[in-house]
């Protein structure tokens, strides 16, 4: 998910330490899978030791977003072994495979492509020492920080697992490679490319994101909010730069991108109904060269952060307004406002996601946590949301990715556990990689009609 990631990671906290914040369903439920659990974990058991191998390699490839060129012919290359049908470079590097089984409904299962301009600290022996050029334009590490190359892994393993058992369900499969997730920006890329026009339209969609709660376990919201709105800004405001010995003769950038670094936060604290979720982040400050100069301008990165549309509303005028009116104070030019990027919050299909929810407690049982409307929604953003808003009824469901006794451990000592877009974040792979493939290839094959 987009910085700060991940979208459930605010529903997931309480799990860690052991309190639910959704509703923990019993195991024991009649109802009949449409997989026998034997054959898919057979199948998932027998074709792990490539999936751990793919998430190793692309763990140590990764690449940025619409520079997934590796990446995605990696997939591509999987799924025409498979038998899909391939289209590459789809919203730039996207992927999209299909696989016809008969009639049926059209199913998409989702995973994103890119990773993060970071430099990776998790000591694994598999650990990125990519370097390259993200989105600003400077060099920069690169690490899989936020677990998607987890998620690919997965997405072969269902699609591999769908085709091994495919006397089980009839329909065409629609798996999509999204390159740009972190940028909230090739969802969009896709749609403009027709991604449903030139393909089809799905009559279902899913997707999943993996945290640091207890591997294993599998999160689903029923209905509401799941994950907040961004919106990614850059300000420049402009001055007059000059000697720093002579202040009086320029307008100084810095002090007004300072002013309103702080100014900026009462729309928060004082605009903002107390209550509802709303976040502005100054997350980059980039003027000057030396401490004799003052610039002529200073640029300011920020990322918005809301679940409703009023509150998304509010924010956005009010950056623009404080910006106008910082820049207006010290009698300098207007400032530049640029939207880079956003996506909207997401929320689930409730028929889909209730059904989903009554397979996964069949399969997880106690494993499975169904949280309802009321369960306070992540604070990160997931640009599926750009899916879900095309039309296609979808259900996205978090994963846990850490051992528990990890997580005891890092309780114990009161320390802080990694969790995505930390230098340190490090899932458990095989555990989180099954239960990814178990929990997508029952969603989708319990919206298939049974063969």
């Amino acid at each position: 998910m987009t910085l700060a990631r991940t979208s459930i990671a605010a529903l997931t906290a309480t799990l860690i330490y052991g309190v639910t914040c959704g509703v923990s369903t019993a195991a024991g439920e009649s109802r009949a899978l449409p997989i026998a659990p034997e054959r898919l974990d057979a199948q998932i058991t027998k074709t792990y030791p490539q999936l751990d191998a793919i998430y190793k390699d692309i763990h140590s490839h990764p690449e940025l977003g619409f520079q997934e060129f590796r990446t995605s012919a990696l997939l591509a290359r999987e799924l025409r072994r498979l038998g899909f049908k391939v289209t590459e470079k789809v919203g730039g590097t996207g992927v999209v495979a299909l696989y016809e089984n008969g009639p049926g409904p059209t199913v998409m299962v989702r995973t994103e492509l890119d990773a993060l301009p970071m430099l990776e600290k998790t000591g694994l022996p598999y650990a990125s020492t990519v370097t390259a050029a993200p989105w600003e334009g400077t060099t920069s590490p690169v690490m899989h920080a936020c677990g998607h190359d987890i998620h690919m892994a997965a997405w072969v393993g269902a699609a591999q697992a769908l085709v091994a058992l495919k006397d089980t369900w009839s329909g065409t499969l629609m798996f999509v490679g999204q390159p740009s997730e972190e940028t909230v920006s090739g969802a969009k890329a896709m749609l403009a490319d027709g991604i449903f026009t030139r393909f089809r339209k799905p009559d279902f969609g899913f997707a999943l994101h993996d945290s640091n709660a207890p591997a294993g376990l599998v999160m689903l919201k029923l209905s509401g909010t799941s994950s907040s709105a961004v919106d990614n800004l850059e300000i420049t405001f402009k001055g007059r730069g000059g000697h720093g010995s002579n202040p009086s003769v320029t307008i100084d950038p810095i002090v007004i991108a300072s002013h309103f670094v702080s100014d900026v936060q009462t729309i928060v604290s004082r605009e903002k109904e107390a209550g509802t979720f709303g976040v502005i982040t100054v997350g980059a400050f980039q003027a000057g060269t030396v401490g004799n100069i003052i610039p002529d301008q200073a640029v300011l990165k920020l990322t918005l952060r809301s679940h409703s549309a009023a509150v998304r509303t509010l924010l956005l005028e009010g950056v623009k307004r404080t910006a106008a009116a910082t820049a207006a104070m010290a009698n300098a030019p207007a400032p530049e406002v640029k939207v880079l990027s956003g996506t909207g919050s997401m929320a689930n299909d409730d028929a889909l996601a209730a059904r989903t929810a009554e397979v996964f407690k069949t399969v997880f049982g106690d494993k499975f946590v169904a949280m309802p409307a009321h369960a306070q929604p992540g604070s990160a953003s997931e640009d599926y949301s750009e899916f879900m808003a095309a039309g296609v009824p979808s259900a996205f469901f978090g994963i846990g990715g850490y051992d528990p006794k990890v997580i005891e451990a890092a309780k114990a000592a009161g320390t802080a556990l990694p969790a995505n877009h930390s230098p340190f974040f490090a899932p458990t792979p095989e555990v989180t990689i099954k239960t990814g493939v178990r929990a997508m290839t029952y969603a989708v094959t319990n919206v298939m009609p049974r063969s």
